[in-house]
């Protein structure tokens, strides 16, 4: 294989796009698909304070090489989880990453700030580990967004992550989900920061390429308690038929967000209160962490005695 641009020998080949690359025409790539999301969705602007949720694997720490290369001004925070070795190796690499490059990172401790780590969650609610986690990312990284005055919250979902939950949403017809899937979403006045994802042009496959060309380390072992879950079954399936046909899964994915999503955003978005504990926005009386931290503090004290 040659590389489309320069006729060298090629260092991986990208299907959808019926081109192959050198290492340095493949990062050229990448960071223009990275900046071509960004402006097509107006995700951001150069002054904009950006907050970015950094996990140590390949995704995150290569979504903040390409905003850093780009030009961008962006912190990062991680979030340890109390998942063993692998939340406290996912923390070292984020660090290191920041470190050797001058950069930004503000670090949570799940248990040390909210009493509860991801496998108590799991086991204290009717809750799977992967939507415990979730949950406790998405309140923690909007907090800290807030907290800190960024005025966007980066995150590194990539193409296969976002064909994945859309296939999930879609196969359940979960239409709240379904409503609120999309590449940007705005800042609410009840307090939600504004949150995009400029790596949903990018496979999986190609952050981990991205991040050997350029000698980034992440942490490559998958997360123990995500083992077998439906995301992964699904992007399972996925790959068969991008396989069969390249570029299924960013049909299905950009088809969705150009001709089918705002069928389902359509009506009044739903009224959010404060919640009565944190004063985070909820549509209940309760929000859903605060009642997962409950629980959990629960099943700990129980524990305990």
């Amino acid at each position: 294989m040659r590389c489309r641009v320069c006729r060298g020998r090629a260092a991986i080949e990208v299907r959808r796009h019926n081109a192959a690359f050198c290492g340095g025409h493949f990062v050229e790539h990448i960071q223009r698909q990275v900046q071509r999301t960004i402006d097509d969705f107006k995700m951001f602007e150069p002054d904009d304070r950006l907050l970015l949720g950094v996990s140590g694997g390949k995704d995150s720490l290569a979504l903040w090489d390409i905003l850093t290369d780009l030009g961008y001004q962006v912190d990062g925070v991680n979030l340890e989880l109390g998942i063993g070795s692998y939340s406290a190796e996912s923390t070292n690499y984020s660090r290191d990453f920041a470190e050797q490059r001058g950069l930004n990172l503000a670090e949570v401790d799940l248990e040390g700030e909210f009493g509860f780590n991801i496998p108590a969650a799991a086991q204290s609610s009717s809750r799977t580990a992967c939507s415990a986690c979730g949950l406790s990312k998405r309140y923690v990284l909007n907090d800290v967004a807030k907290r800190g005055d960024y005025t966007v919250l980066v995150m590194g979902h990539n193409l296969d992550d976002e064909a994945a939950t859309l296939f999930s949403n879609v196969t359940s017809w979960n239409l709240d989900y379904l409503a609120r899937q999309s590449p940007v979403l705005n800042e609410t006045e009840s307090g939600l920061a504004r949150k995009v994802k400029p790596l949903i042009r990018v496979a999986e496959r190609e952050t981990a390429a991205y991040s050997v060309i350029r000698g980034i380390d992440y942490e490559i072992d998958e997360c123990p308690m995500a083992h077998g879950n439906t995301v992964n079954r699904i992007k399972e399936q996925l790959n068969l038929m991008e396989q069969s046909s390249p570029g299924f899964k960013q049909r299905f994915l950009f088809g969705f967000i150009e001709r089918g999503s705002a069928v389902f955003r359509e009506g009044p978005p739903p009224e959010l209160n404060a919640c009565t504990v944190c004063g985070s926005p909820t549509t209940g009386d309760v929000c859903a962490f605060c009642k997962l931290q409950d629980r959990a503090a629960k099943r700990t004290g129980e524990s305990n005695d």
